[in-house]
């Protein structure tokens, strides 16, 4: 029997998979992810 999955724990699960999609084509393009932190502008290099 399948577990049911709320809305929140599918939303999670695509929020999580964009996100590991971004990191991909960022590491592919070799261009760093740019996030906010503590109020700034962080660039992080993707290896």
């Amino acid at each position: 029997m399948k577990k049911k999955i709320s809305l929140h724990e599918k939303a999670e699960l695509a929020f999580k998979e964009a996100i590991k999609e971004v990191i991909i084509k960022h590491k592919k393009n070799g261009r760093p992810l740019v996030v906010w932190e503590n109020g700034k502008v962080k660039r992080i290099t993707v290896n």
